[in-house]
Formats: C-alpha cells, sequence, structure tokens
C-alpha cells in the first residue's frame, strides 16, 4: 500500500462522518482515486499533497471514461471531503459547475467530434504534433498516441498497440484504411525512428505536460473528441451512412438488415478504440 492509500484511509478512520455505507463507499471512492493519480505519474503524493492539478487529471481522465454525471459528482464530492480535512477546500471550485461536470451530457446524438483544423500549425513541438495527428487517423487515446513507436506498431495492414500504452494493459490492433494514417505513420517513422515519441530526454510524464501545454497555447482543447470524429468516420465507412451524432439515421429508422449491420459495425469500432462494452459506443456515434 503507497503512502497516498494508507493516509487516506487513516483519514477515513479518524473521521467517521455520515453512516456506515456512506463512510464504506467513501474510503473505496479514495482508494481508487489514489491508484489512478498514481496511473497518471503523480507519485510519492501525500493526503496533504491534493492540488488543482491533481482535480484536472481525474476529471479528465473520467471523461475519458465517460462516467456518468451522477458519479463524477459522487466522487468529486469525495474529493471535496479530502480536501477539507487536510485544509486544502480551497483547491476545488465548490460549484460543480465551474468544473463543466453538469454539462456533461454522455449519451446524445450531439456530435462531440473535434478537428484538429489549422490550429494544428500553431503548435510547435514537432512529436506533439504527431501525436495529435495519430489520434485524429487511429482514434487513439492521448498516451497511447504520446508513447506510440511507430517500428513495432506498424504491421502493415493495422497498427499493434502494446499493453504498457493502452487503458487497463489492453493490447488492441487498429486497421490502416485510409492515406492519411499510412502518411502519418511514414512521418512517425521519420521523426521517433526504432523509438517512441517521447523524446529520448524526457519521460511519459514531461512529454505529457508538454503536449498538454502546447495544446492549450495552441488553441486546442477537448483532444479526446479526436476520438469521437475517427468513431464517426469509421461508421460511415463500414456502413455507407452517417453515425446519428453526425446528422445520420437513428437506428429507430434502420431496416432489420441495417440494423445488423449498425451492431456489428458498433461492434468493431468499439474494439477498435478499445473499449469492453458496445454500448460505450453510443457516447460516440449516437444512438
Amino acid at each position: 500500500m503507497d503512502d497516498l492509500t494508507y493516509e487516506l484511509k487513516q483519514l477515513c478512520r479518524r473521521n467517521k462522518d455520515g453512516g456506515a455505507m456512506t463512510q464504506a463507499q467513501r474510503m473505496g471512492s479514495l482508494a481508487t482515486i489514489a491508484r489512478q493519480l498514481k496511473q497518471a505519474g503523480f507519485r510519492n503524493m501525500r493526503a496533504s499533497s491534493l492540488k488543482g492539478k491533481h482535480v484536472d487529471a481525474l476529471l479528465e481522465r473520467w471523461e475519458g471514461e465517460h462516467l456518468s454525471a451522477g458519479t463524477i459528482k459522487n466522487r468529486m464530492s469525495h474529493l471535496r471531503w479530502w480536501a477539507e480535512k487536510v485544509g486544502k477546500a480551497g483547491v476545488i471550485p465548490a460549484d460543480n459547475a465551474k468544473l463543466g461536470i453538469t454539462q456533461r451530457q454522455f449519451v446524445t446524438n450531439a456530435s462531440r467530434a473535434t478537428d484538429l483544423g489549422d490550429r494544428l500549425e500553431r503548435v510547435a513541438d514537432s512529436h506533439v504534433r504527431i501525436s495529435l495527428r495519430l489520434q485524429q487517423a487511429f482514434g487513439l487515446r492521448r498516451e497511447e498516441a504520446i508513447k506510440f513507436q511507430p517500428a513495432y506498431a506498424d504491421k502493415g495492414d493495422h497498427i499493434a498497440l502494446k499493453g504498457s500504452w493502452t487503458k487497463g494493459g489492453r493490447e488492441r490492433t487498429v486497421p490502416i484504411t485510409t492515406a492519411e494514417q499510412r502518411a502519418v505513420l511514414a512521418e512517425a517513422y521519420t521523426l521517433a525512428g526504432s523509438g517512441s515519441l517521447i523524446p529520448a530526454h524526457l519521460t511519459y510524464i514531461q512529454q505529457r505536460h508538454l503536449y498538454d501545454g502546447q495544446c492549450k497555447a495552441a488553441g486546442l482543447s477537448n483532444m479526446h473528441g479526436l476520438r469521437h470524429a475517427y468513431a464517426q468516420s469509421r461508421y460511415e465507412a463500414l456502413t455507407g451512412w452517417k453515425a446519428p451524432a453526425a446528422g445520420g439515421p437513428g437506428k429507430d429508422v434502420l431496416t432489420l438488415e441495417q440494423r445488423l449491420l449498425d451492431t456489428e459495425t458498433r461492434q468493431q469500432i468499439s474494439r477498435e478504440l478499445g473499449h469492453e462494452r458496445i454500448q460505450i459506443t453510443a457516447v460516440y456515434l449516437g444512438r
């Protein structure tokens, strides 16, 4: 058990606010949060170390996991409890709306797809630019695109992602079907050679911080939306019609044959995005 997990458990045991069920939920939630902070690269944290950057990292992860607004609000209440107990109440805004939580609608037919457009030219770092283009071309997550090793990944007709790059350590493959994908792989080769898109003198965390800073400076936000754009593009390529979130027909107006193809396509896209549940495709594609 690391120091942060231990200290949070001790904090819970010393402060028995609420009923037994509330206390158990709080302890479980804070243990999860401690694990996720460690996975995000925040090592050697103590309970008193909580800062805004930790809250931001957690919110970004939860949005990427498409947790419901209710689940996020519950976790935020546990974070606020933690902050209060260590004298850091000011670290987290009291109003969830200031964090954008109340506006989160994860299953909707409104598209959340993002396009890099000409803003990519404002990104000065060449490694970050290629990572962003990989996200757009293959629907990769941020970490996957930063750790990407073109010499390993390129298998001719598909790319293979190592478990050490992916969420949950699940290896997966993504097909190479477009000229854009082949072009960005060629540029990644030129830049990274046999290595990754993390320069040799930097760690993953340092490169991630550089990525975040470069995106902010270029006016780029919601880069998770590149995965939405990839999913919608793949849906149209595989079915022949646009996804509901992109203005296409909803499932209720599809023929039986089209519904079968819709289901097969969603299963395929779910695998390509690295999700285990087909239901999550509704977030990207609509219903």
